[in-house]
């Protein structure tokens, strides 16, 4: 599975695959990230890019003891499907 990366210059997470890349867009203040917009380009949609690029920023949030505010509605489906994630909700 591609690394997800993520780009404070940009205030997003990435996943590169076959050429394009998902991303999800955050704003930090203090402990807690707010996810508000996951972006699949057109070609790559349907393979679940944008699944394994919530799952990485999970973890890797998780990992730095952060708090999780979901704006996105795709990052809500994620946490309503994913339970084991649902201690990171603010």
């Amino acid at each position: 599975m591609p690394a997800v990366r993520d780009n404070p210059a940009l205030s997003r997470f990435e996943l590169d695959e076959g050429g394009v890349t998902a991303v999800l867009n955050y704003r930090l203040g203090g402990d807690v990230i707010t996810l508000a917009h996951t972006e699949t380009p057109p070609q790559a949609r349907g393979r679940g890019l944008a699944s394994q690029l919530v799952q990485g920023a999970l973890q890797d949030i998780r990992a730095r003891g952060l708090k999780v505010v979901p704006v996105c509605a795709f990052v809500r489906a994620y946490f309503a499907k994913h339970p084991q994630f649902s201690d990171l909700l603010a």
